[in-house]
């Protein structure tokens, strides 16, 4: 058995190199991921949540292609972090990340995920399976006042908070809301990197016309990541005139981000006094009883019911996010499907151990990365490389900084999963910072709108209201 799993692991590798080139998967799956093979799943372990981001957003296509061709038969793919995997990166692996993340948010051609990320089809999620609680009312009811209300006082909606906690969910159900409520009206459901690709190459190819057409004559636009836009002003004049022309007309926006409006670094003010003059709601951390509510439908949905001990066990320990949940339900499918075993509490401490041993019920270093790299308009690939400029070297100290102080991972910890620095980096990147906020320094890093300058204090309490 275990002979067999190996020889399709190495045929899966051999194929996918073959279907994506084999520079990019020196830089993405070489020395970063894990593949395993067991039953209906294919498993995919990566050293940190920004490099399974990434990989599931850009190459799930030929991933299941290639272990469709190989094993026969179609597979869910899942992912889970090993941080292990960190020490096998080499530096200038992580250096070429960076630059395709860059190369990417510049490219000119339509994102291949277009027709995931953008249509006027009915998509997957909706309002109706969307678990409400104490953490997401006010959103879940501006969400359904806003389709409902032929003029609400809920226009544009700007829905933020961590990852993982719906705000995909309720844009998508406004969505499918309106197809199914107004089915003539015209509504995009899209993302802020396809927004900007499909302006560039509008650019390129004299189409500007059809473009602003398309986005400008719609009933609802949705636009999901839009601190996306950071650090482009030509796309946020762009989206800035597009945004007048939809909310002049009446007609409805909703966008959703990692941070509040007036946290995205780099974002012209013109934008970010657009995005407060509607309602803007954050989405919490679902409590316990919307966790086991959480739980119960995701297994379900894979035709699973699960016991209350063991609804119980899973929502007291893993208190971060939707996703989360979704990963240990898995496992213990999966685990339970390779064994022949029922699913009982004491199967749910044994497997799961490991799961929430790396899970910090409190904040995920991934949840600092989105902030700090938000707010200093990069990329968490910047973060993770060997960049030295003022604004990435800023942003890594106050990221490593924030990871000692929210945390329980030690020096090495931390520096293996932001790009597998030495322990040395991040003590010095910690006494950089300590230092900042003793005298409440002023510092300054360069953006696309000119320099910006700062209070150490004030750029402290901005990134920990939105991790927290």
């Amino acid at each position: 058995m275990q002979t067999t799993i190996t020889d399709e692991v190495v045929a899966i590798n051999q194929l996918l190199a073959e279907k994506i080139g084999q520079q990019k998967y020196r830089v993405w799956f070489k020395n970063s991921t894990r593949f395993t093979v067991a039953d209906d799943y294919f498993k995919i372990g990566v050293p940190n949540p920004f490099v399974g981001s990434w990989i599931e957003s850009h190459f799930s296509t030929e991933i299941a292609s290639a272990v469709e061709s190989v094993t026969g038969s179609a597979k869910k793919i899942t992912f889970n972090i090993e941080p292990e995997l960190c020490g096998s990166q080499r530096r200038t692996q992580l250096d070429n990340q960076a630059q395709l993340v860059q190369k990417a948010q510049n490219k000119t051609t339509r994102s291949r995920f277009s027709d995931r990320q953008m249509t006027d089809r009915p998509l997957k999620m909706t309002l109706e399976s969307f678990v409400v609680g104490p953490s997401n009312q006010l959103a879940y009811n501006a969400a359904v006042s806003l389709i409902s209300d032929e003029v609400s006082l809920f226009n544009p909606l700007f829905i933020h908070g961590g990852y993982g906690l719906g705000k995909t969910h309720l844009m998508q159900g406004i969505c499918n809301m309106m197809c199914r409520t107004r089915p003539e009206a015209k509504w995009l459901y899209v993302t802020a990197e396809d927004f900007t690709n499909q302006f560039v190459l509008a650019l390129k190819t004299k189409k500007l016309e059809a473009f602003r057409r398309r986005y400008r004559q719609t009933d609802l636009l949705a636009i999901d990541d839009i601190h996306f836009l950071a650090s482009k002003p030509s796309t946020q004049e762009e989206f800035l005139h597009t945004f007048n022309t939809i909310n002049l007309a009446g007609k409805k926006v909703v966008l959703a981000s990692d941070a509040h409006p007036k946290l995205i670094g780099q974002l012209c003010e013109s934008l970010v006094s657009r995005f407060v003059s509607g309602m803007v709601v954050k989405v919490e951390t679902p409590d316990f009883k919307t966790r086991c509510k959480i739980i119960c439908q995701k297994a379900a949905a894979m035709n699973k019911q699960l016991e209350d001990k063991v609804v119980a066990y899973i929502a007291e320990n893993i208190r971060s996010n939707v996703r989360e949940l979704e990963g240990a339900i898995l496992k213990l499918i999966a685990y339970s499907s390779l064994c022949n075993e029922k699913i009982s509490p004491e199967m749910a401490r044994l497997v799961l151990a490991e799961h929430i041993s790396r899970t910090d019920p409190i904040v995920h270093i991934s949840d600092i990365e989105a902030a700090v790299t938000t707010y200093f308009g990069i990329t968490p690939a910047d973060v993770h490389s060997s960049k030295k400029d003022r604004t990435v070297s800023l942003a890594r100290s106050y990221s490593m900084y924030l990871a000692r102080k929210y945390t329980d991972m030690s020096f090495p910890e931390i520096g293996r999963l932001m790009g597998n620095k030495n322990h040395a980096t991040v003590i010095l990147a910690c006494r950089k910072i300590e230092n900042i906020l003793k005298t409440n320094a002023q510092v300054n890093w360069q953006s696309a709108n000119g320099n910006k300058v700062a209070r150490g204090q004030d750029i402290l309490a901005a990134l920990g209201e939105t991790i927290s």
